[in-house]
């Protein structure tokens, strides 16, 4: 055989890097093929860098409504200020505080204060506004009740705090109270008044309209607030005043002034004090000769629950406020009463 034919016959196909499986590509043995696999080198590459963006787009996109989100949420909070506990001893009530210092001991204000300990605190902030003098000090804008609560309880308060001028702290602690527990008609009087005296506002038709009250309203507020003190001592307190009892009371005071002050001083004496009705009653004369006599209180844990009374004509009433009598008693007291007229 020839060496041609020899050479011919020589597999150099496993030869490394030479085989059909080799990874080694092919190089090009032209010019114009060397540009083509330029170009699909930069094709592939420009390729792998479109994936990329796009994946980076993707997740920056992910993030922008992330981001939306949590911008709406805080939306949510815009405007609002943070809470504090501060000590009850720093906060001073509001000049125009209209809440009678009798709220602090009544069953109402017992029951909130079991509420404020049980909690370990108010869950409802009160709101104050900073004071000048002293320093580091506070007034109350609304929430005296709940400051008393936690005064009497040795607890620090939760408060909002805020700068806010006079007329607007008037309107939030009148539109906050309103709302909670309604005012007495006398309580709402002083209010009133003292807003108009300070020069809050210049007519009660303002203060009316700011508040979101009938004009008609506060002017009966008003006249309540007017009356005299010996009329309002009268009564055993003066959160028992009523819108309806200002008409009877001041034609009794325009018929003969001197006579209702007279018999408001013989009231005012009496202890116990009779009851709020039967004070109207003796004041506008309707009663004979405006005389009222009491009895007999009855009492029950150092709170009178009941009442034996004899007007001027001698009629006797008997009352027991509700609850006082259970009802063996209430059956007993009757079989008595039975006995007693047999």
């Amino acid at each position: 055989m020839s060496l041609k034919n020899k050479a011919a016959k020589l597999d150099f196909s496993n030869l490394p890097g030479l085989g059909p499986e080799s990874d080694a590509p092919a190089r090009p043995k032209t010019a114009p093929g060397a540009m083509m696999a330029f170009a699909n080198d930069a094709r592939s590459e420009l390729l792998r860098e479109n994936e990329a963006l796009q994946a980076k787009a993707q997740q920056a996109q992910a993030l922008q409504g992330q981001l939306d989100e949590a911008l709406a949420d805080l939306r949510q909070w815009d405007g609002a200020k943070a809470t504090r506990l501060i000590d009850t001893a720093l906060i001073r009530p509001s000049r125009w505080a209209n809440r009678h210092e009798l709220n602090f001991s009544s069953p109402q204000f017992e029951k909130l204060k079991a509420e404020v300990a049980d909690a370990g605190g108010n869950v409802q902030p009160i709101k104050v506004r900073p004071v000048a003098e002293p320093a580091d000090s506070f007034e109350v804008v609304y929430g005296h009740r709940r400051l008393e609560a936690c005064r009497q309880l040795g607890l620090p308060v939760l408060c909002l705090v805020d700068n806010i001028e006079d007329r607007a702290l008037f309107i939030e602690m009148e539109r906050e109270n309103r709302g909670r527990k309604d005012l007495s008609a006398w309580e709402q009087g002083m209010m009133y008044r003292r807003a108009l005296d300070a020069g809050l506002f210049p007519s009660l038709r303002q203060l009316a309209s700011s508040i979101g009250a009938q004009p008609g309203n506060v002017s009966t507020a008003l006249q309540i607030a007017a009356l005299p003190d010996e009329v309002v001592q009268a009564f055993p307190s003066p959160l028992e005043l009523q819108f309806r009892w200002v008409a009877p009371l001041k034609a009794a005071l325009e018929h003969d002034e001197a006579a209702v002050l007279e018999r408001a001083k013989g009231l005012a004496a009496q202890s116990p004090r009779p009851a709020a009705r039967d004070v109207l009653a003796c004041l506008t004369g309707q009663g004979e000769k405006g005389q009222l006599t009491r009895q007999t209180r009855y009492t029950q844990s150092g709170k009178t629950v009941g009442s034996w009374d004899k007007d001027a004509r001698g009629n006797v009433t008997l009352r027991f406020k509700a609850g006082a009598l259970t009802a063996d008693k209430e059956k007993r007291l009757l079989e008595l009463l039975g006995k007693f007229f047999d």
